[in-house]
């Protein structure tokens, strides 16, 4: 009769180890021995007083029988229900699958909006370059000289009247200079406008400008001292903002393309099999 009270008391309940603080205790005491090595003898001191306390304490709470608490369990209706296995197969999510595992930007502009973007950027910066030269100095060919005294010595050293002239060396170098230019930046607004999370255009089109002038203005000095000498930095930050808006904007109205990234290898390499396309929704 006793032993079946004991196991149903038993199945009630499950014995766990006391609650004690004296490992904390002995633990703290061996830190503070320690410590007082590269401090003061009186920590040593407490230390070894503390740790041979709980070292007492704790063995009293070991010997010679164990120290044990029973925890009551909860009733059988509230417990947790076993698991009921499930012999069902699995759906993997494969790559590209509702956004697993894409990298950002998912979609991309083409790279030919980027040249498209880039032209009819030059084309709006040229426009504000040219009303500072005929504005400030009376003469349309004053910011072409400028431009083009990187690649022309003589330009670089010239006075205020023959940057004035007309000069058709200069004029093509400037224009070669000026369409390369152009067209490199508007390849990095393809690339870069698609990390913009809102309103791209007016982004690209006015942080972007600024973040280059400020390159510009700390290494202008190098690239082209003539330049650097005669510039005025706020019609040049209104010619790089109005680049940046109409390229911006060109470029923002193209239609993205999707990615390659969730393609097959083989699909990527150009390499045309049965099977090797992804498969469409119809």
């Amino acid at each position: 009769m006793a032993s079946k009270e004991h196991r149903e008391q038993v199945g009630e309940a499950i014995e766990m180890p006391a609650p004690t603080a004296w490992p904390l205790i002995a633990a703290l005491g061996v830190a503070l021995g320690f410590a007082g090595l590269v401090t003061n003898g009186i920590v040593t001191v407490v230390g070894v007083v503390l740790a041979l306390a709980g070292a007492v304490g704790w063995s009293h709470d070991v010997l010679p029988h164990e120290e044990h608490e029973r925890i009551p369990l909860r009733p059988p209706a509230q417990r947790a229900k076993p698991v009921q296995p499930a012999p069902q197969a699995v759906e993997h999510l494969r790559l590209g699958e509702a956004g697993h595992r894409v990298r950002i930007p998912a979609e991309i502009y083409p790279y030919s909006s980027g040249i498209k973007g880039g032209l009819v950027g030059g084309v709006a910066m040229a426009i504000v370059a040219l009303l500072y030269g005929l504005i400030g100095h009376g003469s349309i060919w004053y910011p072409i000289n400028l431009l083009s005294a990187a690649a022309m010595p003589s330009l670089a050293n010239a006075g205020l009247e023959q940057l004035r002239a007309f000069n058709p060396l200069g004029l093509g170098v400037g224009l070669i200079v000026h369409g390369v230019t152009s067209i490199f930046v508007g390849l990095l607004y393809a690339v870069l406008l698609p990390m913009f999370p809102r309103h791209p255009a007016f982004s690209g089109g006015l942080i972007a400008p600024l973040l280059w002038t400020g390159l510009l203005w700390s290494t202008l000095h190098i690239i082209n001292p003539a330049l650097n000498a005669r510039i005025d930095w706020i019609w040049f930050t209104a010619s790089q903002i109005a680049f940046g808006l109409a390229a911006g904007f060109v470029v923002a109205r193209t239609e993205q393309i999707a990615t390659r990234q969730t393609w097959p290898f083989a699909m990527r390499a150009g390499v045309e099999a049965t099977g090797a396309e992804p498969k469409r929704e119809q």
